[in-house]
C-alpha cells in the first residue's frame, strides 16, 4: 500500500489595519496607536468655535481636514457628556484649554481688588496660656498707631522733603529742555526775541510786523493752500486742496520761505536747519511761492487817482497829477545753451543774460504796478507796450519815467520825463529845474526797486529749471515789499 502525503492547508486572514489618530496640539503626542482610551474629536463645524479651537492650540494659520483631531486630554472633564451606552461624546461649543504649556490646570481667577477677604481665625489652642484669658489681655487704643516710632516719623519727614525737592528738580529741568529745544528747533520762536535776526531773515522791520502779515494769511492758509506734491504736479487739478503734507506749523513754513527768498538759503541748508528732507523744503517753498502769488495777487495793487492824490507827498506838489513812477529792472539768469535764447535774453546794458520787468511806484512810495519777467533784450517801450498797464491810465493822470523810456506816442496821459539835450542848443532854466526835480522825484522807485533786489535770492544768476516759477517769486518779492518795510521817507509816514 502506497503511502499518500496529505498536504496541509493553512488558512491565513487578512487583518483590517485602521489608521492611527493623532493630536495635532502643538507638543503633545498623544496617539491611539498607543492608548486607545484617549479620545480623539474633529474640529467643530462652526466657523467662530473653530476659530476659538485654533487660537487655544496656538495653531491660527493652521487649516484642520477631516482627519485632524485634538485629543481628550485638552478638555476639561465638565465639557464630556457621557451617553447611554456608555461612550463620551464632546458638548457643543467646549473649547480646548488644557495644554503643555499651562501644565494642564486652569489659572486660578484673581480675587477683585475690592472684594473683602476673609480673615483667616487662629485657633485657640495654638494661643499662649496666658493669652487666652480677655481679663486679663490689654486692649490697644484705636486712635494710635504703636508701630510709627520716632525714627521712623523722622525718616518719613525727611522722605517727604526729598520728594517735594525732586519735584522741583524735575520742573527745573523739564523748563530747561523746553529751552533746549526751542533753541535746536528752528523755528519763529527762535527769532521772536530779535527783531535784527527778524530783519535778517525775513526783511520784515520788526517781529510786530510779521506777526501782523501772519494774521492776514493764516485765514487763507487751511482753506486755499493748494500744496505742492510730486503726484499734484504730475496729475493734480489746481482746485483740490490738501491737507498740511510736513510736520512744521504753517507759520515755520512761511518763514523757511522767507528764508530763501531774503537770505538766498539752498535748499540743503534749509533742510539741515528745519530738520526735513531737500525735497520737502522745495516743495514748501514751490507751495508758498504759488499761495503768495494768488493771495497777494488778488489785492488791489492799482490806487484809485483820487486816493494817489489824497496821500500825495509835499514833494509832488509841481506834479500833482502823477499816478505812478515807472521804471525797469533786471535779473540775472543762466545762460542757456541755445544760440537763438542767448540772443534774446542777453542785456546789452547788463552783459549778461537776464529778465527784465516794469515796476510801477505811486508818489508815496507803495509799489503799485508790477509787470511779467521779459527777456532781457526787450526794449523799455515794447516792455511798456506789453505788460498792460496802458489799459490803466487814463488822460487825467501823468506818469513819471527816466529820459531813455519813450513811451509819449504809446501812453493816453501825460509824461513826465528829463528834457533831451539836443545837438546845437542848451537847455532852458525851465527845463533844468523840471530835469532836477525829475530825478530827485524819480529816485525813489530806484530805492523801491532796490528793496526788491535786496532779496538775496536775486544776487546770483537763476537758474533755468526753475524758470518756471521765477516770475511767481519775483512778483510776490515785490508784494512784499508793501508789508515788510516801513515809508520809503520817514517823513511821508505822517
Amino acid at each position: 500500500m502506497s503511502a499518500c502525503r496529505v498536504k496541509e492547508r493553512r488558512l491565513t486572514f487578512q487583518r483590517v489595519r485602521k489608521s492611527a489618530l493623532h493630536c495635532c496640539v502643538p507638543l503633545c503626542t498623544s496617539s491611539s496607536r498607543y492608548n486607545a482610551e484617549i479620545s480623539f474629536h474633529k474640529f467643530p463645524v462652526d466657523a467662530a468655535v473653530r476659530a476659538k479651537w485654533l487660537t487655544k492650540i496656538r495653531r491660527d494659520k493652521f487649516t484642520p481636514t477631516v482627519n485632524t483631531r485634538v485629543c481628550g486630554r485638552h478638555f476639561q472633564p465638565g465639557d464630556f457628556a457621557v451617553t447611554a451606552g456608555g461612550l463620551r461624546r464632546l458638548q457643543s461649543g467646549a473649547v480646548p484649554l488644557l495644554f503643555s504649556w499651562n501644565e494642564y490646570t486652569l489659572p486660578t481667577p484673581r480675587q477683585n481688588v475690592w472684594e473683602r477677604r476673609p480673615r483667616a481665625e487662629e485657633p485657640l489652642h495654638d494661643l499662649p496660656a496666658d493669652l487666652e484669658s480677655e481679663d486679663d489681655m490689654d486692649t490697644a487704643a484705636p486712635d494710635h498707631d504703636y508701630c510709627l516710632t520716632p525714627a521712623t516719623a523722622v525718616m518719613a519727614a525727611e522722605m517727604a522733603n526729598e520728594n517735594e525737592a525732586l519735584r522741583q528738580k524735575i520742573g527745573e529741568l523739564q523748563h530747561q529742555l523746553e529751552v533746549l529745544q526751542l533753541r535746536t528747533r528752528f523755528g519763529i520762536q527762535r527769532l521772536a526775541g530779535s527783531d535784527e535776526d527778524i530783519r535778517f531773515y525775513t526783511r520784515f522791520a520788526t517781529y510786530k510786523h510779521f506777526q501782523a502779515f501772519w494774521k492776514l494769511v493764516e485765514p487763507a492758509v487751511n482753506t486755499k493752500m493748494v500744496r505742492i506734491t510730486s503726484a499734484q504736479a504730475a496729475s493734480a487739478s489746481s482746485s483740490e486742496v490738501s491737507q498740511p503734507a510736513t510736520k512744521l506749523p504753517p507759520i515755520d513754513e512761511l518763514l523757511l520761505f522767507l528764508m530763501h527768498l531774503s537770505v538766498g538759503l539752498p535748499l540743503r541748508d534749509l533742510a539741515e536747519r528745519f530738520g526735513i528732507h531737500r525735497t520737502t523744503a522745495s516743495r514748501i517753498i514751490s507751495t508758498w511761492t504759488h499761495f503768495l502769488y494768488i493771495l497777494l495777487g488778488s489785492q488791489r495793487l492799482w490806487i484809485p487817482p483820487e486816493v494817489v492824490r489824497a496821500h500825495l507827498p509835499p514833494e509832488f506838489s509841481a506834479f500833482p497829477d502823477t499816478q505812478v513812477v515807472l521804471d525797469c529792472t533786471e535779473i540775472f539768469c543762466q545762460t542757456p545753451s541755445s544760440l537763438l535764447l542767448q540772443s534774446e535774453v542777453f542785456s546789452a546794458y547788463k552783459s549778461h543774460s537776464t529778465f527784465k520787468a516794469l515796476i510801477g511806484m505811486a508818489p508815496h512810495g507803495a509799489i503799485t504796478f508790477v509787470s511779467g519777467l521779459y527777456a532781457g533784450s526787450m526794449s523799455d517801450r515794447e516792455i511798456f507796450k506789453l505788460s498792460g498797464i496802458i489799459n490803466l491810465l487814463t488822460p487825467d493822470m501823468a506818469i513819471m519815467v527816466d529820459k531813455g523810456f519813450l513811451v509819449d506816442n504809446l501812453a493816453p496821459c501825460k509824461v513826465y520825463r528829463p528834457a533831451f539835450l539836443s545837438r546845437n542848443t542848451q537847455m532852458s532854466r525851465e527845463d533844468v529845474r523840471q530835469t532836477q526835480s525829475i530825478a530827485r522825484l524819480r529816485v525813489h522807485v530806484e530805492r523801491c526797486i532796490r528793496r526788491v533786489k535786496e532779496n538775496k535770492l536775486f544776487d546770483k544768476a537763476i537758474p533755468l529749471s526753475v524758470c518756471g516759477s521765477i516770475e511767481e517769486l519775483f512778483n510776490v518779492a515785490c508784494f512784499l515789499v508793501n508789508y515788510q518795510n516801513g515809508p520809503l521817507v520817514k517823513a511821508w509816514a505822517t
